[in-house]
């Protein structure tokens, strides 16, 4: 890259336009923080107004330049330096290549510092920074680590059932190896204790939550409803996108020989959002979950931990972000299922989902921003300001107006909690009985065994088999074939 293009960039690149002999720190910093990325170039010689003013003595300046890399930083990244000429100016420009030994720190004024690069700063690294710095010097990443926990102990009936919905085929027992859920010698993996049934990876979770008005504090009133998600992430995937379609609308409007819908959130573009929010989130920062945020005219979904290579989003096209991994393990998973694509398209899907519909009068692109410690996304409601009909309820006027006005009567904050939760019950073990769902939910049997049958009239489960040999079977297709659909 040439320097007049170099000039003006944030993360790639760093200027001063001095050397300052007594404060090394002040540009070592850069060079810690580009070794410890993806490289960068620092340039002396240029104001803080990008304007070119060069150096008095550029050659003795090289040589200090040189010896305080050698003392002060460990261990010595690989960098290159080269003088540049303009305009009988001379410049000194400073190549950083990315660094395979991180961390890589500032030795000096009795401090022993890693830096890493936010947008166009150099700062101190954090404590989950330094340990993902040290895992990317020993090649390793966190989904790849052995957990604390035991293979034998696991159950993956979510996994293989949605190995046999996307890929038509049964998943064999040597694929716990091979799609790294158990390490060479046996061990379970972080990836595969987050892939298990009950996963034990309690900040793993989402908290799904649809708000009532335009903030949290609009003084409406409560949540209208709310979710935590636990589990296995392919279930919380599949969870979450049922949250967010059970708390959306539809638009839609007859034409000459058919019926048009248009949904509040494209299911595609919502799904591609939480999986992106579920594989490239920190999970090293324990105590902080994926939120997902619904708003009468937007959805917010946030996951912890920034750009892996400290850049900010809103700073770069989403449509050419490389791909950067933070769980590589957990992407080849998804990627496998065809969940996402292994060339990390995800945001270029989302703006395509909603492209589609740019033609709409109120319409609004989806939104990212980021910083050191967070990742936000804004899809914006495709019917805000427009007259909707509730699908859930759309669904249901072939039953009669009596059967209907009870259903809505019932169809209550606690029903859909219970729903959901037993959903997932089914999923893990199609021969759950009342008692166990009871047990589970916190309820009377009679209770279950109420909601139970408001499920199987509404054609949403059903019984095969006896009472006792038989299995409960989800023929809910908006949740059952989210796996084939997508």
């Amino acid at each position: 890259m040439e320097l007049k293009d170099l000039i003006g960039e944030a993360t790639a690149y760093d200027k001063k336009e001095r050397l300052e002999v007594g404060r090394p720190k002040s540009w070592l910093k850069s060079v810690s923080a580009f070794a410890n990325g993806n490289g960068g170039t620092l340039i002396f010689g240029i104001s803080d107004d990008d304007q070119i003013v060069g150096l008095a003595d550029a050659e003795s300046d090289s040589e200090v330049i040189s010896e305080c890399i050698k003392t002060k930083l460990d261990p010595v990244p690989d960098i290159h330096l080269e003088f540049k000429e303009i305009d009988g100016k001379k410049l000194i420009q400073i190549h950083v290549n990315a660094g395979t030994e991180t961390p890589y720190y500032y030795i000096g004024d009795k401090q022993r510092l890693a830096y890493i690069r936010i947008g166009n700063e150099s700062v101190v690294a954090d404590r989950l920074q330094l340990k993902a710095l040290v895992l990317k010097g020993s090649g390793r990443t966190y989904d790849a680590l052995p957990s604390p926990y035991k293979f034998t102990d696991m159950a993956f009936t979510q996994l293989r059932s949605a190995c046999y919905k996307r890929l038509h085929r049964s998943f064999d027992d040597g694929e716990f190896t091979s799609w790294g859920i158990i390490d060479e010698k046996g061990a379970l993996t972080n990836a595969g204790a987050l892939l298990a049934d009950d996963s034990p990876v309690r900040h793993s979770r989402i908290f799904c939550t649809r708000w009532n008005g335009l903030t949290m504090t609009s003084g409406i009133g409560e949540a209208l409803d709310d979710a935590e998600l636990q589990g296995s992430v392919i279930g919380q995937l599949q969870d979450a996108v049922a949250f967010i379609r059970n708390n959306s609308h539809k638009r839609w409007w007859k034409e000459s020989d058919h019926r048009e819908e248009l949904p509040d959130y494209p299911e595609r573009a919502v799904t591609e959002v939480i999986c992106n929010a579920i594989i490239h989130r920190d999970y090293q920062e324990l105590g902080s979950e994926i939120h997902i945020d619904i708003y009468d005219d937007r959805m917010e979904v946030y996951s912890p931990g920034g750009m892996i290579d400290g850049s900010l989003i809103q700073q770069l096209n989403p449509l050419s972000v490389p791909s950067k991994r933070r769980n590589p393990l957990l992407a080849d998973f998804f990627s496998r299922l065809v969940l996402m694509e292994r060339r990390g398209s995800g945001m270029k899907k989302i703006l395509g989902e909603y492209v589609r519909f740019e033609s709409l009068k109120e319409y609004r692109a989806p939104e990212f921003s980021s910083n050191a410690s967070e990742f936000h996304v804004t899809l914006w409601n495709l019917n805000y300001g427009t007259d909707v009909v509730k699908d859930v309820i759309n669904d249901f006027t072939k039953e009669s107006a009596q059967f209907t006005k009870e259903f809505t009567k019932e169809f209550t904050k606690e029903f859909t909690k219970a729903q959901r939760r037993i959903y997932k019950l089914i999923s893990m073990n199609p021969k759950v009985n009342i008692d166990m769902i009871a047990a589970d939910l916190n309820l009377s049997a009679r209770q279950v065994k109420t909601y139970m049958k408001r499920l199987s009239d509404l054609h949403l489960i059903t019984r095969e088999g006896g009472r006792k040999n038989g299995i409960w079977k989800i023929i809910d297709k908006d949740y059952d074939d989210f796996f084939e659909r997508i």
